[in-house]
């Protein structure tokens, strides 16, 4: 056989196994026995191990596992993997349903796509021209990490896409999970050889996903529902959710069959009844359902807020209860030196898990469920994740039983606590000299949505904390790497990256400082805002009242919340400090700037851009006061395209919406 004759070969073998590999794993309906299969594939790795160059990377082979990696890569994702908002009652589902209707400005019924929500580990697939070139997981919906070579080994993940008319470039979402009956097996294996088996189907899956040992993966019992998409580049895009799932069915994904159209709030209803009657028969474990707004388009009129789409929501079962006695209270300090009451129980199984720990949340929810130590309680999973107590058997009370009280003084540093009036948290007052405060703060600070601080982890800061070489964030600034050398793990080449990393993150923008510097309730949306509508960090630091709720997203909470930080002495010198070490930012324009284009314009960026990163695009137009969303529509004024833009230009072009390049947009910005 020729290298002809055997590329004709690979290609009709893997065309077959690609075929038949779609109708065992997706359908459900094989057509070959499994010999006849094992005859091809054992074919097709004869002809690549002779002819090296006929192999490919959507190669059927290439399902079996490579050697261990070092490491996982980070990946960033084209698009942010966001969260969704929760519903755990019906009257939340009925706020959602009504919620969506408001925003679209309508009275009548709105199509919802329904769908269960599977309990495993959600994924980003990306594909270019139909080749499955990446796969990353969630991390913290801006990046993740690699995992293509674990992703390969999936059956139900395809390698190529079948058919025709998909994008040239495309992110596929989608769920990783194990069914019940892998799971037991797996665990039955396990056991068998002597290991301790895994305690619910999700920690397995995720378990096996982050194997760097893809042969390791390979073995597990994986499989994918995809569920929706990410970046779309080329190609016309569905108009509506439930044909996005049709879609992406006829290019070879799994999709669920339980997947149904609803229409309003009721609709809605039935179906996670449904459902919830249906759940202890499916073969993998679901937690709720997901309703999705059925029609893109109206997505994109609704938009998202903070992380969040408004026009989805999921929709939880009631948690898994199970009993349990509380043995004692003790007090944890977050970052903002609020104090979490958290009861250590007697070890518990609550769905899927073992529970030996619950939090009380305050001392207002404690005195409203009459809480005491010895109270026998009842436990669950809020979310299905958090522990929880929600209430007690009062019959079983010992006369032992004691009140729960709230300490005088810091369980961490000793200074004294603290409850505002007319507010359910009590916080320590001790500030960045609490230890504990000063680890979370610290490890906010230097987080990626943050400073961005590459390699300065929690165990790291953790470690420099008890060693007492960090106090603040400004000591991050002064480090060096003889000093870094000397702490666990830490050899002569990783703490010149560190250092490295320092150096690169005192060049920053001002609303990525504003967010590190962990002042309560401003997130990364409220940290914009302040930039974009205050004269830089001095406006900020002396604004009143008045100028601060004159800002959007800032009512009178968040502005005594910034009050309160910059009155403290020893934040403003942390502040000037960090000033003095070197951090920069470049200036911001103001919204309402006559020089700024795109001040309360709506602005899509598609393509590779040449001149700066999308997230780079991104953050300058919004600090512009530009509206950046991901759908071409009549509202949009601005495309900024670069390299392989797809059908969104055309769109753009068709609705008379000016489409301009990255060069040009540099110079309109002076970039």
């Amino acid at each position: 056989m020729d290298i002809n004759e055997a590329k004709r070969r690979a290609i009709e073998l893997a065309q077959q196994l690609n075929y038949h590999n779609h109708r065992y794993y997706v359908l459900d309906d094989p057509e070959i026995p499994d010999s006849e299969y094992d005859r091809m594939l054992r074919e097709l790795q004869g002809i690549e191990e002779r002819y090296p160059e006929l192999l490919s990377i959507d190669s059927p082979t290439q399902r079996v596992g490579a050697a261990p990696a070092g490491k996982f890569e980070e990946a960033t994702h084209l698009q942010p993997m966001l969260s969704l908002g929760n519903a755990f009652t019906a009257e939340e589902l009925q706020d959602f349903d009504r919620r969506v209707r408001e925003g679209l400005g309508t009275a009548g019924l709105v199509a919802y796509s329904a769908e269960p929500k599977l309990d495993g580990a959600a994924v980003n697939l990306l594909y270019e021209k139909g080749v499955l070139v990446r796969a990353s997981t969630r991390g913290d919906g801006a990046s993740g990490e690699d995992i293509t070579q674990n992703v390969r080994t999936i059956p139900t993940v395809p390698l190529r896409l079948q058919g025709a008319g998909y994008p040239a470039r495309m992110e596929v979402r989608g769920e990783i999970f194990m069914r019940l009956a892998g799971f037991a097996s797996l665990n039955q294996r396990i056991e068998d050889e002597g290991g301790k088996p895994f305690v619910n189907p999700r920690n397995a899956a995720a378990g096996s996903l982050r194997q760097l040992d893809s042969r390791v993966t390979a073995g597990r019992p994986l499989t994918m529902f995809t569920y929706g998409i990410g970046e779309w580049e080329g190609g016309g895009k569905p108009d509506s959710h439930t044909e996005l799932l049709a879609t992406l069915a006829r290019w070879g994904f799994a999709v669920s069959p339980d997947a149904s159209l609803v229409t309003g709030y009721q609709g809605c209803l039935n179906y996670y009844e449904t459902m919830q009657q249906k759940r202890p028969d499916l073969p993998y474990e679901i937690d709720g359902v997901v309703y999705k707004v059925d029609s893109a388009a109206l997505q994109e009129e609704l938009g998202y807020v903070a992380r969040a789409p408004r026009w989805a929501v999921a929709h939880k079962f009631p948690a898994q209860e199970e009993l349990s006695v509380i043995r004692d209270v003790e007090f944890q300090v977050g970052r903002t030196g609020a104090l979490t009451p958290v009861a250590r129980l007697e070890p518990v199984f609550v769905g899927g898990v073992t529970v030996s720990n619950a939090t009380l949340h305050n001392m207002d929810e404690i005195e409203r469920k009459d809480i005491r130590i010895g109270d026998t309680v009842f436990v669950r999973r809020a979310g299905d994740v958090i522990p929880e107590v929600v209430r007690i058997l009062p019959e079983r009370r010992p006369d032992s039983a004691r009140h729960i009280e709230l300490p005088n003084s810091c369980p961490v540093c000793g200074s004294d606590v603290e409850r505002i009036p007319g507010e359910a948290v009590a916080r320590c007052v001790g500030g960045l000299y609490c230890k504990a405060q000063r680890k979370e703060a610290l490890i906010h600070f230097a987080s990626r949505r943050a400073m961005d601080i590459e390699g300065l982890g929690t165990k790291l800061i953790e470690q420099l904390v008890d060693a007492d070489l960090l106090r603040t964030p400004a000591d991050i600034f002064e480090l060096t790497a003889d000093a870094l050398e000397g702490l666990e793990r830490m050899g002569p080449k990783s703490a010149e990256n560190v250092i490295a990393a320092i150096e690169r993150s005192r060049h920053t923008t001002l609303p990525r400082f504003i967010f590190a510097l962990g002042i309560r309730e401003v997130g990364e949306t409220t940290a914009k805002s302040l930039a974009r509508h205050l004269a830089g960090l001095e406006a900020l630091v002396a604004a009143d009242e008045d100028t601060l709720q004159g800002t959007p997203d800032v009512g009178p909470v968040v502005a005594g919340n910034i009050l309160r930080f910059f009155a403290e002495a020893h934040n403003r010198e942390v502040v000037s400090r960090l000033i003095d070490l070197g951090i920069t930012w470049d200036e911001m324009p103001q919204v309402g700037d006559s020089d700024s284009q795109f001040s309360g314009k709506t602005v899509v960026i598609t393509g590779t851009l040449s001149e700066m990163s999308r997230d780079q695009a991104k953050e300058l137009l919004e600090s512009l006061g530009a509206r950046v969303t991901n759908s071409v529509s009549k509202k949009t004024d601005f495309v900024l395209t670069g390299e392989n833009p797809g059908s969104k230009v055309e769109k753009a072009k068709k609705l008379g919406i000016t489409v301009i390049s990255t060069t040009e947009f540099s110079k309109m910005v002076n970039f």
